[in-house]
């Protein structure tokens, strides 16, 4: 069974509807989360914001998506994975200084951009063998794993890189430390796959009702292709603070 055909049968009814009522339901625990933090003093400000973002911005790209994966061309297939990119290098340097904020975008975006093209082509055209090969469903739902991934790989990088240089350490040293601290997520999440938790390709999968070993496959190409990006991307980023006059 192919990615096409197992994303299909989820869009065919593979996978149950749920009601909205009941998918209220499953804020019980965010409540709980907020009733804590607002009984500890923290504040419930960013939570509720980030929650009521999350809400509206799934719901927005459900219907975006209707009409994107209905396309018969290439071109809106292109022109949202650009949007993705652009989305993602400017989330993944939010949070380091302004004053280097353009040029840093930009290195973000190039890490970015190359870690995650290459990996969308060598999966989506040498593993799946897509047809047509910008087939909506598939390459914009890679792409958001890839993207995100390197996204993340590259926002870990450059904060701890930014630290470790403002500590005093040399550009080699700080390198090494960020990109060491960029991958621990990628590594835990290799290490615990399949024994701490069902990612969610895979959990979709067997939802839709795909064969667990069917679905393991597809979550062993995931996991190869979101720890390649995130890690590639990372390093390149840092290589380009090199390139951008920070030397030792």
């Amino acid at each position: 069974m192919t990615l096409a055909c197992l994303l299909a049968a989820a869009a065919d009814g593979g996978a149950k509807e749920i009601p909205l009522t009941r998918l209220a339901i499953s804020f019980a625990p965010v409540v709980a989360l907020l009733a804590v933090q607002r009984a500890w003093g923290l504040g419930v400000g960013k939570s509720t914001i980030a929650t009521v973002r999350m809400l509206l911005q799934l719901l927005v790209v459900g219907y975006v998506l209707v009409s994107i994966f209905q396309a018969e061309g290439p071109w809106i297939v292109l022109a949202t994975l650009s949007i993705m990119l652009m989305a993602a290098s400017w989330i993944a340097v939010r949070s380091l200084d302004v004053v280097a904020g353009h040029r840093r975008r930009g290195e973000a975006f190039a890490a970015i951009a190359f870690s995650g093209v290459v990996t969308l082509v060598i999966i989506t055209q040498g593993v799946l063998m897509l047809e047509p090969w910008y087939s909506p469903r598939e390459m914009i739902s890679l792409a958001g794993m890839i993207f995100a991934n390197a996204m993340n790989a590259v926002s870990l990088a450059g904060e701890r890189f930014a630290s470790e240089r403002r500590g005093g350490a040399g550009y080699l040293a700080a390198r090494n430390i960020a990109m060491n601290a960029a991958l621990i997520p990628l590594n835990n999440t290799m290490l615990a796959v399949g024994l701490v938790s069902l990612p969610g390709m895979m959990t979709g999968q067997l939802l839709a009702g795909a064969s667990p070993l069917v679905a393991a496959r597809y979550q062993i190409m995931v996991m190869a292709m979101v720890f390649g990006s995130g890690g590639i991307a990372a390093a390149i980023y840092l290589r380009l603070q090199r390139e951008s006059g920070q030397r030792a």
